[in-house]
């Protein structure tokens, strides 16, 4: 018999000695290399546009600096005067007025869409579509186009409520509509996404659910309470944090609509730091604010990930 010498490679000789522990944080470390580069190409834009911009507004934030000047260190004196400034409380006010009155008007229109065009009618598919047209359009034409048709003096919706004998408002030239006006063009604007979403969930509701609460002679106000809203519920979840993070962060339809106005009425946080680093030369103030919006949204989307447990419902 004859003997032949093979040579063992470096790395099996030495992956043969070593330990499973070993062995296995060897893997993962070359599993989360190929990892890295992968995500090199995304990730790179994303902390040279996004993360390091965020923590230079931080910095930004603890001075004082009207974007010509050299920087000023003060602390933590533009958070207190914020914090204290009547017209930044009044924009977060407003701010939450649109999120209150736009949050349901969208959820429950774009849940009565869902339901409409997820039953076998004629001609859904082009419905759907329709229906989702306004989420693609720019928001200056959407907001130009409801600046138009709720005028006050020539605008459809008056014309429309004068048919009825109905005398319509002053919509955004009047402090008390500035509000709702957004309110109802950004609702619009939006039903279409709203409704992409729980159409989706509707359709991944098995059939046989509804099959048996009809067995147990439930009636379609039951099952819609009893059988799809329990189990629409990831949907739901999904599109109430986006929507609050999206209404929180609420500007383009404000600015092109009433610029703020009528004497502050629509004035929202975003607004107020696009004035404050563009209009007044703020920009210390300005990142403060921006940071102050960027905890809030935190707070309320975790308080939403933590309180989830409760009622959404992974079938």
């Amino acid at each position: 018999m004859t003997l032949t010498y093979r040579p063992v490679p470096a790395t099996e000789g030495r992956e043969a000695i070593e330990s499973p522990p070993v062995r296995r944080r060897r893997k993962k470390g070359r599993y989360a290399l190929t990892v890295l580069v992968f995500l090199l190409p995304s990730a790179l834009p994303l902390a040279f546009f996004t993360i390091y911009p965020m923590f230079g507004a931080l910095w930004t934030s603890f001075h004082k600096w009207n974007l010509l000047a050299p920087m000023q260190w003060v602390g933590f004196d533009n958070y207190v005067s914020l914090a204290q400034d009547p017209t930044t409380q009044r924009a977060f006010f407003n701010t939450f007025y649109y999120l209150a009155g736009y949050l349901p008007l969208v959820y429950v229109g774009g849940l009565a869409l869902a339901l409409a065009l997820n039953a076998r009618i004629k001609g859904r598919n082009i419905l759907r579509g329709v229906y989702f047209l306004p989420v693609v359009t720019s928001w200056i034409v959407v907001a130009l186009v409801w600046r138009w048709l709720l005028n006050p003096s020539v605008g459809i919706v008056n014309a429309t409520l004068a048919v009825f004998g109905i005398e319509g408002p002053g919509w955004w030239t009047d402090p008390a509509w500035a509000m709702p006006s957004i309110i109802i063009a950004s609702a619009w604007k939006d039903l279409g996404f709203v409704m992409i979403i729980l159409l989706a969930g509707l359709q991944a509701i098995p059939q046989e659910m509804y099959e048996a609460a009809k067995v147990d002679g439930a009636g379609a106000w039951r099952r819609l309470f009893n059988v799809t809203l329990p189990l629409l519920s990831p949907s739901t979840f999904f599109v109430v944090v986006i929507s609050l993070i999206n209404g929180f962060q609420v500007f383009d339809q404000v600015y092109a609509m009433t610029g703020g106005g009528p004497a502050g009425a629509s004035t929202v946080v975003v607004q107020q730091i696009f004035d404050l680093t563009f209009r007044y030369g703020a920009a210390g103030e300005a990142s403060a604010l921006s940071w102050m919006l960027f905890v809030l949204v935190l707070g309320v989307t975790v308080v939403q990930i933590i309180g989830q447990k409760r009622w959404v419902i992974y079938a």
